[in-house]
């Protein structure tokens, strides 16, 4: 008769999910939608100085607020990364985030190469980077023009800024090229279930282990 082992729990701590790309790639409407199919997993929410669009709601897309509260925040060190994009300070508060990853949460980032390298620097164990591709230039502008969010200006400006973005590509643990919304969804999910496997993740596994080989 063989007996049964026995239980040990296994939890897991959570992980930094970074979406980085190009703007006009698709990483908002990916990371919406990834969002709401995995359970476990929130979005990151930025503090930013840039001024809130029509559609966006406070608390929910972003934290808006002014140069002076951004600068105090930042100089109190309540931000784990941040950074300053076309004129506008993003940041990304520290406490809030520390909490949800020792829960088990993961946690979704839209953030550009900048925070990225931040976050490598100071938790380089709990990052998972993503950076999303376009599959040719003239496809990013039609989908910047599409969006119907930036002048003609601005869309000249983050076209012209797309190839320094694209240059960091290399410095992500997965490259992903954007050719349909449901493939993309498909592989960020992927990456997403690969490295909630990872072993180094799943804290009290070699209990659970030694459990099994008797030896528990």
């Amino acid at each position: 008769m063989i007996k049964e082992a026995p239980s040990h729990p296994i939890t897991r701590r959570g992980f930094m999910l970074v979406l980085s790309s190009p703007s006009g790639v698709g990483k908002t409407t990916i990371a919406r939608n990834v969002l709401a199919l995995e359970t476990d997993l929130e979005l990151s929410i930025s503090v930013t100085t840039r001024p809130k669009r029509p559609s966006e709601v406070e608390g929910k897309d972003y934290y808006f607020v002014d140069e002076d509260t951004f600068a105090n925040r930042l100089k109190e060190k309540h931000f784990l990364e941040h950074a300053h994009v076309y004129g506008y300070h993003y940041g990304t508060p520290r406490a809030s985030i520390e909490n949800l990853l020792a829960n088990g949460k993961d946690v979704l980032f839209d953030i550009d190469w900048q925070g990225t390298q931040q976050l490598k620097q100071i938790s380089m164990n709990d990052l998972v980077s993503v950076f999303l591709l376009p599959p040719t230039l003239e496809t990013l502008e039609n989908r910047l023009r599409e969006r119907d969010q930036d002048s003609e200006g601005t869309i000249h400006l983050r076209m012209s800024k797309a190839a320094d973005e694209i240059s960091h590509w290399a410095e992500y643990d997965y490259v992903i090229i954007n050719r349909t919304l449901d493939e993309t969804i498909h592989a960020v999910r992927s990456v997403v279930q690969a490295e909630r496997l990872k072993r180094r993740r799943q804290l009290g596994l070699i209990h659970f282990v030694n459990s099994l080989r008797g030896e528990d």
